[in-house]
């Protein structure tokens, strides 16, 4: 949700590609990352593996992709997603964790 928020907060759009339920995106993730955590994030071309919103949005800045602005995001950006997301996501019952 973290990486979700930072993109929402620059206005910048992103496929959102469901690595639980398609077992071929989980693949091309650990083939790309060589790794299972999530949310990984490709920004054109770089890999960024296993990150929190407060990491893509740094890589955003430093990199000057996008200019630092004083919105707050949609949701934390510094934690990952509790066990009862994970378990509501494993239902069916939200939206699930993906690879974008």
């Amino acid at each position: 949700m973290g990486v979700r928020a930072i993109m929402d907060k620059y206005s910048l759009t992103f496929e959102d590609l469901d690595i639980i339920n398609d077992q071929d995106l989980f693949a091309e993730m650990v083939q790309k990352t060589g790794q299972t955590n999530q949310p990984c994030v490709e920004i054109d071309g770089v890999m960024l593996a296993d990150v929190s919103g407060e990491e893509v949005e740094d890589y955003l800045v430093s990199n000057n992709l996008v200019q630092i602005n004083d919105e707050k995001p949609n949701a934390p950006i510094d934690s990952a997603c509790s066990d009862e997301e994970h378990r509501r996501m494993a239902e069916g019952n939200s939206s699930p964790v993906r690879f974008f």
